[in-house]
């Protein structure tokens, strides 16, 4: 262990020993410069903070609680990527929970985790919101991908990504759409259905909404096949691993993507764009949203006063179109009436 003091840091780099510890903790709150000369310093002398000294002072665990849905999903993955780099440059610890998509699991990690952790980002949180406002007095709870009033929440613009979508399969020439939904509980889907409803009107396309489904390739592969008695010539999942799905069977049915079917997702994964078709989706931010959420936790930790607590930051989406969207193939021609047998006996047509 490093013999180096926080006092000693303190005065070489010529600030207080408190300028040191948030330079560590909250470095939102140091300047630039001060907090990259102190942290510098720190290196070149060896120092590491003692984080059971420092929780004694603060009475601050150092530890920052994740809760994500269902971590198989990579959507999940990238945020817990983002929010646990920026977790360790404050020097904090990330404990991670999957609630498996079952918002009473969610409320139990909570509660448990609440006594183990100085705050808790809840990545698309599945509970009501009668359960998330008996929670938020007992522990600092920032949202991420979900709204509930005016709480602290990292959010995407779902309604504007779903409206460039629609534009994009609109200005293709697609006249009839399908939505498959994801879990009723989803605000993420919430938010979708309704940019969907409005950008339909604005594109002047009959709309279809279908579920819920599991927001899951398997998910997918079952909601094909009513996607596809709809009779819709593009098709837009709740996420890019329900979009999978459904884009293997409907190869397995010899549909033809994009000839005869569009398909297009959401979130923007990284294995949406591989394989022989990379397909359409609205990329999210996700590696950002993560440390986005991380800073507004941090922010509310170091100044826990109720409205600096009331911050929502919305981050902008992206338009990916690949091969899976294309102009639909046009109906083939009505044949023409059969021409009248000809009267052999009058030589006649």
């Amino acid at each position: 262990m490093s013999g180096v003091t926080i006092h000693e840091v303190a005065t070489r780099a010529g600030v207080s020993a408190s300028t040191v510890s948030r330079a560590f903790t909250n470095p939102q709150l140091v300047r630039a410069d001060t907090r990259d000369r102190v942290l510098q310093l720190a290196r070149d002398l060896g120092y590491t903070p003692n984080r059971a000294a420092r929780g004694l002072i603060t009475g601050r665990t150092g530890n920052i609680g994740v809760v994500v849905p269902d971590l198989a999903n990579p959507f999940f993955s990238a945020v817990l990527k983002g929010a646990n780099a920026r977790a360790r440059e404050a020097d904090q610890i990330v404990f991670l929970a999957d609630t498996d998509e079952d918002p009473g699991v969610e409320e139990d990690l909570v509660r448990a985790m609440a006594k183990q952790v100085d705050g808790i980002v809840l990545c698309s949180s599945r509970m009501s919101g009668h359960q998330l406002h008996e929670l938020m007095p007992s522990i600092p709870l920032v949202l991420l991908n979900r709204r509930e009033d005016d709480r602290p929440a990292v959010l995407f613009d779902n309604v504007a990504g779903v409206r460039r979508l629609l534009a994009h399969l609109g200005a293709l020439g697609h006249r009839r759409v399908a939505y498959l939904g994801g879990p009723r509980t989803s605000w993420s889907d919430r938010e979708r259905r309704r940019g969907m409803r409005l950008a339909a009107r604005r594109e002047a396309v009959d709309l279809v909404e279908l579920g819920p489904f599991e927001p899951t390739y398997e998910g997918g592969l079952r909601a094909a096949d009513p996607a596809a008695a709809t009779g819709a010539t593009a098709v837009v999942a709740f996420n890019d691993l329900m979009a999978l799905g459904v884009l293997n069977r409907l190869a397995a049915r010899g549909v033809a993507v994009p000839g005869e079917v569009s398909v297009a997702g959401f979130d923007g994964i990284p294995t949406a764009g591989m394989g022989a078709l990379p397909l359409t989706t609205v990329a999210l931010p996700m590696v950002q949203a993560g440390r986005a959420a991380i800073d507004l936790l941090l922010e509310r930790l170091a100044d826990p006063d109720p409205d600096a607590g009331r911050l929502q930051r919305v981050l902008d989406v992206d338009l990916l179109v690949r091969s899976t969207t294309a102009t639909p193939l046009a109906p083939p021609p009505t044949p023409p009436p059969n021409p009248p047998t000809a009267d052999v006996q009058g030589g006649r047509p």
